[in-house]
């Protein structure tokens, strides 16, 4: 089977010329493409991904292992995706998308075939089965989250327990001592998914650390599901003057509906901040304080890592992307 190198040979040029020549993504001149063509055409080359990787040479090709699960929030997860394949074609690359909910099946039958450089993962779990895999695969591979045992693996996601603590600091330094949290939907705990189980766990551990009582209930998109977690939250105890929403923007949008039905004026009855969102808040009413996931912030380095791996292994790592806040007036002191 002719290979680049016969192609190259024949044409006279160099083998990435037959590259760029071939996969358009660079211009060259008209007689070199005429060139590299007939030789393509006279040694029937087919320049197959299965075949480079054989050859020792890159596919240019990442996957991109991001499973649709009951519970996930579609535009936050695309969002995701989308940043991922922007960040991959800023490297000349393309993503090869998983989203078959099949843990690490999918991943191993790309891996076997040798058709990706490297492999991206999104929406991990604690105890993510993909993890051992990853370990045992001679892949480079980036988790866009934290598993339990991240012991060799190399993580990149935002700091949900940072953001966590900076929600409970932001309510406690304007004097509010009760405090609440909507979280996900009950689905995402129930797998095991970690971004809502890192901030839960470390919003209710900072909010004890400073002596406040805190409270916590899940949501889904079911309107009947979100008046009943906010009952929960706020009708046993009249007393809670700020609440965090850790939620999809579905969700966020029927909480803040069902409040103003209830006559509750915010901020002036109930301060309220959206955490660790990938959407704007400003459109809400109120517009909402809000500490944003962006997810440039974790797939474009991500994604770097990825493709530094490709040239040479790198040092297991976890980068934890710091948190920040950006007000609208929806926090302020509660009312006397």
């Amino acid at each position: 089977m002719a290979s680049i190198h016969d192609v190259a040979r024949l044409a006279g040029v160099s083998i990435s010329t037959v590259s760029y020549a071939l996969s358009g993504k660079r211009s060259i001149g008209e007689s070199t493409r005429i060139r590299v063509n007939d030789a393509v055409e006279k040694l029937g080359y087919r320049a197959h991904a299965g075949a480079r990787m054989l050859a020792g040479e890159r596919t240019h090709i990442l996957a991109l292992a991001a499973p649709l699960h009951s519970g996930t929030s579609e535009p936050a997860h695309m969002a995701f995706v989308m940043s991922v394949a922007r960040a991959a074609r800023e490297h000349d690359y393309d993503v090869l998308l998983l989203t078959q909910d099949e843990g690490a099946d999918g991943l191993q039958r790309v891996a076997l075939s040798r058709l990706v450089d490297g492999i991206i993962v999104l929406d991990v779990s604690d105890q993510d089965e993909r993890v051992d895999l990853i370990r045992s695969l001679d892949v480079p591979a980036i988790f866009v989250g934290v598993p339990r045992d991240s012991a060799g693996l190399v993580c990149v996601d935002m700091d949900f327990e940072a953001a966590a603590t900076m929600s409970v600091e932001r309510l406690a330094a304007v004097g509010h001592r009760s405090i609440a949290l909507l979280g996900q939907s009950p689905a995402l705990y129930d797998r095991g998914s970690g971004f809502p189980r890192r901030f839960r766990d470390a919003f209710l551990a900072a909010a004890a650390d400073r002596g406040m009582a805190a409270g916590f209930a899940m949501a889904d998109r079911d309107p009947a599901n979100v008046r009943q977690a906010l009952d929960s939250l706020l009708g046993t105890d009249p007393g809670v003057t700020g609440l965090v929403l850790h939620t999809d923007e579905g969700v966020q949008t029927t909480a803040l509906g069902i409040l103003r039905e209830r006559g509750v004026r915010m901020p002036h009855d109930l301060s309220v901040l959206s955490a660790c969102s990938s959407f704007s808040t400003e459109h809400f009413e109120p517009p909402l304080d809000t500490i944003p996931l962006v997810p440039d912030d974790s797939c474009v380095p991500a994604v770097a890592l990825a493709v530094q791996q490709v040239g040479a292994p790198i040092a297991p790592r976890v980068e934890l992307i710091p948190p920040r806040y950006v007000g609208h007036g929806s926090v302020v002191p509660p009312a006397a």
